[in-house]
């Protein structure tokens, strides 16, 4: 008798660590944009549901869906540091022709960052004419660096509501973070910034470029700003680009690398565990067994039931 209530035991304990680790085939679905990058190479193999492992803690998701991304419309905002050195008005022109090329079905706005808000001096268009026009020199100095994180979070409430898909961000600052508040990952000012595009499922793609004055040749400063966008960007999905601490020789290459990038991303819908009330919980994606990886957000927004 004993050794049959030791095996039922068994039994039970095994099936409960088995259920524990399984994918679970209930939930809040939620989607999220994933950028597919190669590992070795240049080449992206095909991916499907089955490639993608997703994570909540040491709790498997079921993924539900892969949808590659072909023709649907996207939101992208350029959001330019106005207290950027003089050596961003010679990238100018750059960016006129990165605006005026992007696929027609491409939303574009233009912002200016500025005492932690966003000054939107192109709202989201499809004359990508008009777009490339309105962009202007950075004005330099008098509290322009108060917190481009602060401008990211002003950017995302005035974002309009459409049927846009995608939404993305291409910010070129310092990441020079003027309101203080420590560094990474604590930092809470960048914590909030990135926790509004999570939540709003913006990927945010950053560019290094100086400040003016003492605080863009302060390698303390410049180090921790960089710190600060690339940590914007690994959470939110996107990538930074930087060489050393000064001006890039051209944003071109970076700016053709976002394009590459966009080439390449997938909607991914999973299941995560249900919550009683909205909010962003963290996850893990990757890809299973293929010479690929994932860029995608450490974090996803699950509304409350019924909402």
């Amino acid at each position: 008798m004993k050794s049959q209530i030791f095996a039922l035991l068994l039994i039970s304990t095994a099936s409960a660590l088995f259920a524990r680790q399984s994918p679970s085939d209930s939930g809040t679905p939620v989607s999220v944009i994933v950028t597919a990058e190669p590992k070795r190479g240049r080449t992206i193999p095909p991916l499907y549901a089955e490639d993608i492992a997703v994570k909540q803690g040491r709790d498997k998701r079921t993924t539900l869906s892969l949808t590659p991304f072909t023709d649907s419309k996207m939101d992208l905002l350029l959001m330019i540091d106005d207290s950027a050195a003089e050596s961003f008005n010679t990238e100018i022109p750059t960016l006129k022709k990165f605006v005026t090329q992007l696929p027609a079905n491409t939303n574009v706005a233009i912002g200016y960052m500025r005492n932690g808000m966003t000054e939107m001096i192109c709202k989201f268009t499809q004359d990508h004419s008009a777009a490339a026009n309105s962009i202007r020199l950075a004005l330099g100095p008098g509290g322009a660096d108060v917190s481009p994180f602060d401008s990211l979070t002003d950017a995302i409430k005035k974002w309009p509501a459409d049927n846009a898909k995608r939404r993305e961000v291409i910010m070129i600052s310092s990441g020079i973070e003027g309101l203080g508040g420590g560094f990474a990952p604590e930092n809470p000012y960048v914590n909030a910034g990135i926790a509004s595009a999570q939540k709003a499922g913006v990927i945010v793609y950053t560019i290094y470029s100086p400040s003016v004055g003492h605080e863009g040749h302060s390698f303390w400063r410049s180090s921790w700003g960089q710190n600060f966008l690339s940590q914007l960007s690994d959470e939110t999905g996107g990538e930074f680009y930087a060489i050393g601490f000064g001006s890039p020789v051209s944003f071109a290459p970076y700016l053709n690398a976002i394009l590459e990038a966009q080439q390449h991303q997938y909607l991914l819908t999973f299941a995560v565990r249900p919550s009683t009330k909205p909010g962003l919980q963290p996850v893990h994606i990757s890809i299973i067994e293929k010479d690929a990886s994932l860029a995608a957000p450490d974090a996803v927004f699950v509304p409350s039931p019924g909402s």
